[in-house]
């Protein structure tokens, strides 16, 4: 045994939790960006419906991600900024393949 003993129970773990705390909400955004990627994909290109309703599909996984785990205010701005790329995407994309031929 160190010097001075160890008493069970009075340890300091505030940064272990704290740590661990980082660690779960690292795992529920990747997560969440991979269902979202998959639904997006998935809709758009391997059923054939289209990028708006795979977009929209994206959008309602990561609204309902972000509701349940009482996301802040950094993942509705990941996820805003996701929404306003792949949109302005959407938009971009078959534009200039209609310039293509």
């Amino acid at each position: 045994m160190a010097a001075g003993g160890h008493a069970r129970g009075e340890m300091d773990i505030h940064d272990q939790r704290d740590t661990f705390h980082g660690f779960l909400i690292a795992s529920i955004w990747g997560c969440g960006l991979i269902a979202q990627s998959v639904a997006l994909l998935t809709l758009a290109f391997a059923m054939g419906l289209g990028w708006w309703p795979g977009l929209f599909a994206s959008v309602a996984i990561g609204v309902a991600v972000g509701l349940f785990f009482r996301m802040s205010g950094v993942y509705w701005a990941v996820q805003i900024a996701l929404l306003v790329i792949l949109g302005v995407g959407g938009l971009v994309v078959p534009a200039l393949a209609g310039l293509m031929g």
